[in-house]
């Protein structure tokens, strides 16, 4: 029997649903895109343009340092694949959630969070539509990460204190070394 596949933290949705490549296509030939999940995206992110290393990353997500290590590979041989094939890259599924309810409109494309969560959204903020899809629902499932403890963890030393509810795990400080801390969903 499988293990069970512990749902990965994302931060926000990426700005796109993927790539396509340009240039001269080969003539009868139909090349099907690389599915990138968001957990492989955020990992991408996380290390190639925040500049995280593999241990802060893997905190950030809410997995192992191995585990991180796997999905940042995938995600490499995934793009690698694309490129040198010349196939289309396209951004969606995978087991995650986010750190706030992340919705898209579906009449103007824009992306948006509530971080709220007493406030249902009704409306897109930008153009008014009501015609908005959940991120967290989509992607989600089953699984209701609100059920587990939230921590606030120092990325340097590794201290943990519980989240509170309301005040951003950046606005906090580490008692030992003076950092600030990032957001854990254990």
């Amino acid at each position: 029997m499988a293990r069970l596949k512990i749902p990965r933290k994302v931060t926000n949705p990426p700005i796109v649903k993927g790539f396509k490549p340009y240039g001269p296509e080969i003539k009868g030939v139909k090349k099907e895109s690389v599915i990138l999940n968001f957990e492989e995206y955020e990992a991408l992110k996380l290390c190639d343009y925040d500049m995280y290393n593999h241990r802060q990353a893997s905190v950030m997500m809410n997995v192992s340092r191995p585990t991180f290590t796997r999905i940042y590979a995938s995600a490499r041989m995934k793009i690698s694949k694309a490129f040198v094939e010349g196939r289309q890259i396209e951004i969606e599924g995978g087991k995650v959630y986010f750190d706030s309810d992340w919705f898209q409109c579906n009449a103007c494309g824009c992306n948006f969070n509530n971080p709220w969560k007493n406030i249902d959204i009704k409306n897109c903020p930008l153009c008014g539509s009501s015609l908005i899809e959940s991120y967290t629902e989509e992607i989600q499932g089953n699984t209701n990460p609100e059920t587990n403890e939230d921590l606030c963890v120092c990325l340097e030393c590794g201290y943990t204190k519980k989240h509170h509810y309301g005040v951003p795990c950046r606005n906090e400080v580490c008692p030992s070394c003076k950092t600030p801390l990032s957001r854990k969903h254990q």
